[in-house]
């Protein structure tokens, strides 16, 4: 695996580096934004993980974020940072974050969450290059009344109008919950699900991802995923013409 690590504290980076070694991953380092475009640049598509550092000098995190999301959709990126807050977690997964790691972090836990993310990549691309050599048609995997979510080429629409910017986390928290028309889905089965967490996660993941995907879903049109308090997060499009 080729893991680029985004980090102006080198202490951070020298001790993760022995937990990478013993992993046997191939990792690049990076203590400032310049450095970390400048590195990214050049093999853009050669990246397996990056973690990244929100507080940087010359470029901070956010819109070192945002340039690696220019260049690639699908890379994984956990954030590591010091803040602790719903905003700055949302702000995160809105500049393209997956994941969301708080200082101080386990190196254990960093690696497991490292582990989930590309184990969770490789399952997507196994399965598209499957259904593409299987000659499945699955420009309408999933399809309701209101909903159609294309698999293929990962776009979901609401009473035929496209769900603009969906992340590939957002993307596939809308194809679990849209699989399962109505069935509640708890956060910790959510993390398991999208995430691959089973030990490692942060609820406030979910509701993060949630809170961004209903933005946008909202954009097309009514909201189509319900929360059902005290459990978790369900999809329901049987109301979404009581709604116009």
């Amino acid at each position: 695996m080729n893991l680029l690590m985004i980090e102006d504290n080198k202490s951070v980076s020298e001790m993760m580096s022995m937990f990478f070694q013993k992993e046997g991953w191939n990792v690049s380092y990076a203590y400032d934004g310049e450095e970390a475009m400048d590195i990214f640049n050049k093999d853009p598509q050669g990246w397996d993980i990056i973690t990244l550092d929100l507080n940087l000098p010359k470029k901070d995190g956010m819109q070192v974020a945002q340039e690696i999301r220019k260049e690639s959709a699908s890379v994984p990126i956990i954030m590591l940072t010091a803040r602790d807050s719903d905003s700055d977690q949302v702000l995160g997964f809105e500049m393209g974050a997956d994941d969301y790691v708080t200082k101080p972090f386990s190196p254990i836990t960093l690696v497991a969450r490292i582990k989930a993310l590309q184990r969770r990549s490789q399952n997507n691309t196994a399965d598209t290059n499957e259904e593409q050599e299987n000659g499945h048609n699955s420009d309408e995997q999933i399809l309701t009344d209101h909903f159609r979510l294309n698999v293929k080429t990962r776009e979901a629409y609401l009473d035929g109008k496209l769900i603009p910017g969906l992340t590939p986390k957002e993307f596939e928290l809308l194809k679990t919950l849209g699989q399962k028309p109505r069935q509640v889905f708890s956060r910790e089965q959510l993390l398991e699900l999208v995430w691959d967490y089973e030990y490692y996660g942060d609820e406030r993941t979910v509701d993060a991802h949630v809170k961004k995907l209903r933005k946008k879903i909202e954009q097309v049109g009514p909201q189509v995923i319900q929360t059902v308090w005290g459990v978790g997060y369900k999809f329901d499009d049987s109301e979404v013409d009581n709604q116009k």
